[in-house]
């Protein structure tokens, strides 16, 4: 059973990893628009924003990558 606690906790994630986005304005989640999700719906927003930050940082690591000489 999801607990108020555990969604405000994972509505806070979300919101947290939206904000480590540099150069891009914060965001600020009103939770009652997350409030009708159940957990795991919570938890694959939080997983589908990780795998996009990783994803972000393979192609960063790519481009810097050109500019090593070996």
């Amino acid at each position: 059973m999801l607990t108020n606690q555990r969604k405000q906790q994972l509505i806070e994630d979300i919101q947290e990893l939206l904000n480590s986005y540099k150069g891009i304005a914060p965001t600020n989640i009103n939770p009652d628009l997350l409030e009708f999700m159940d957990e795991d719906t919570l938890v694959s927003i939080i997983s589908s924003l990780l795998d996009q930050k990783e994803q972000n940082l393979d192609v960063d690591k790519e481009w810097l990558e050109k500019f090593i000489t070996k």
